[in-house]
């Protein structure tokens, strides 16, 4: 007799269930998307019902349009701002769109943007941006951050916006924080924004309004998300799901802003072009970053860029090369350091730094609040300078390496327009940042840029590490130098090649052939130390 067994048997385990949904904020809309423009922002009281009386009026353009777009004209006719602020809202919602509008893209401000786009756009101007936090190991910190800075006591003197904007013990909030903040924002506005982008049928009231599914795909201009699950749910489940990933982070060794917390992306079915990690399938690698370097060099092929961004933070004294193509890239809190952008398609947005280079090939680039800086550009749209900049100075582009025609072509960079030398300035006081400001501040217009002395403009060298492996490699400065820079580089080349000649033809002996080789080697090092072109030097004789 065959012994029962003494349990019944257990039934088989469901599967488990597929992990709900989660949104995911577009951070691009956030980071690079809200212009200080004060008449673009209106009070949160009102902001629903203004934006709505707004759509009337821009209704009727959009359908003399026939396609449902707004041009620069009709937005600053509606907005009472002068026309060339509207082509630039216009040209910012472009860049940060979640797909390309080659309509928008290759007119402009004046090819129109669709209304709802702008809808949305408009009302995130109302956000308000996380305060930078203290970092937690504030003494290591202070081994590379200086401590003050000669800004410091006339800064700390004006406004408490000043002193913050001084303090370098304050950094950027990690990305966690920052979509649980945007994600906050959407959870509250996400009624008053459905009702804005819907339109009315016969009858009256709220029963009235239709959203269609043209009209819905709009919100992707603010969010990732899946179907089958309603929105609101969607964010209530996002926020309690990563207010706990952030509060279990508090405590982990690893850097915050390394784990990117990628809330679409916690749904399998829908993967995006990010690497996981191994800890959680809900933190995905979405942006790049390179973060916290000191006294050292970094390069970054586009190999070793994942997803669309960049993030350069808090770096010092030390040379970043990023010799790749990017949508968007981010140099924040950095000091005395030279930051390579090879190709950024998009915008580049430089925020609180000193005495930093910045070498950028994009369409866009944002400066705000920094000091003492140069920006050599290859850019296809004016510079945008916002915030409180003290001595900044501009220049055009001046470098190369093997792979930036082929970067430049990959993102749409047209190397034949360069708007370096046309900043556009807007005011000091950014009323995204979430703090106080003084009386009559926000009508103060920051600091513009100057351009550098032809005499003192530089080639910059840049290794090359891999151009055996290039068919066709970029030769030389892809961007035209200007006619007065051009020459006065010419006139630096003929300089040195009569003094090549003129020691050529000097009969020295070979005592004193060491003495000037001695002299020559002992000013050159002198020089590089000067100037910080030192560390590059041990870039290129690494190569």
């Amino acid at each position: 007799m065959v012994d029962e067994p003494l349990d019944p048997p257990q039934p088989t385990p469901a599967a488990a269930a597929p992990p709900a949904p989660l949104l995911r904020p577009r951070r691009e809309a956030f980071e690079h998307g809200l212009l200080p423009i004060p008449k673009l922002i209106f009070p949160e009281g009102t902001l629903a019902q203004t934006l709505s009386q707004l759509k009337e009026k821009l209704a009727p353009a959009a359908a003399a349009a026939g396609d449902g777009r707004v041009g620069a004209a009709a937005l600053a006719e509606a907005l009472q701002i002068p026309p060339d602020q509207a082509a630039l809202a216009i040209g910012i919602l472009a860049a940060v769109l979640p797909a390309e509008d080659p309509t928008l893209d290759a007119g402009g401000g004046g090819a129109g943007a669709d209304l709802r786009d702008v809808l949305l756009f408009l009302y995130i101007q109302s956000y308000k941006r996380l305060v930078p936090r203290p970092h937690k190991d504030s003494p290591a910190v202070a081994d590379v951050w200086p401590s003050t800075s000669a800004f410091d006591g006339y800064l700390s003197a004006l406004s408490p916006i000043q002193l913050v904007r001084s303090n370098s013990r304050r950094f950027i909030p990690s990305q966690a924080d920052e979509e649980i903040h945007q994600l906050s924002y959407l959870q509250k506005h996400m009624a008053n924004i459905l009702t804005l982008l819907a339109d009315s049928v016969e009858g009256e009231g709220d029963d009235s309004l239709v959203l269609t599914m043209e009209t819905f795909e709009h919100l992707g201009f603010l969010v990732h998300f899946s179907e089958g699950t309603s929105l609101s749910q969607n964010i209530v489940s996002s926020l309690e799901f990563y207010t706990e990933k952030s509060t279990a982070k508090e405590g982990s060794q690893q850097i915050a802003s390394d784990l990117d917390v990628t809330m679409a992306d916690a749904n399998t079915s829908h993967p995006r072009n990010s690497t996981p990690t191994v800890a959680n399938p809900a933190f995905h690698r979405n942006s790049t970053f390179v973060e916290g370097f000191s006294k050292t060099s970094v390069v970054k092929h586009a190999s070793d860029v994942k997803g669309n961004s960049v993030k350069v933070l808090n770096c010092h004294d030390s040379v970043i090369y990023i010799l790749a193509p990017v949508k968007y890239a981010t140099v924040y809190g950095c000091s005395d350091t030279t930051v390579v952008l090879g190709a950024v398609g998009k915008v580049i947005k430089v925020e609180h730094c000193e005495r930093v280079h910045i070498i950028a090939a994009a369409k866009r680039i944002c400066i705000a609040n920094c000091r003492e800086c140069i920006f050599y550009l290859g850019v296809n749209h004016q510079p945008l300078i916002v915030g409180d900049n003290h001595k900044l100075h501009i220049a055009p582009f001046n470098t190369y390496y093997p792979r930036l025609g082929e970067h430049l072509t990959q993102v749409g960079v047209d190397p034949s327009t360069n708007k370096w030398d046309q900043p556009f300035v807007l005011g000091v006081v950014d009323p995204h940042d979430s703090l106080s400001h003084p009386a009559g501040v926000s009508d103060v217009q920051a600091e513009s840029a100057t351009c550098v002395d032809p005499d003192l403009f530089t080639n910059f060298l840049i290794p090359n590490w891999f151009e055996d492996e290039v068919q066709e490699p970029t030769k030389c400065n892809p961007f035209p130098l200007p006619e007065i820079y051009q020459a006065s580089q010419s006139k630096k080349q003929a300089v040195l090649e009569d003094s090549k000649k003129t020691i050529r033809e000097l009969q020295l002996d070979e005592n004193r052939k060491k003495e000037l080789a001695s002299a020559l080697h002992s000013q050159f090092k002198d020089w590089l130390y000067a100037t910080g072109n030192i560390r590059q030097l041990y870039c290129l004789q690494g190569d």
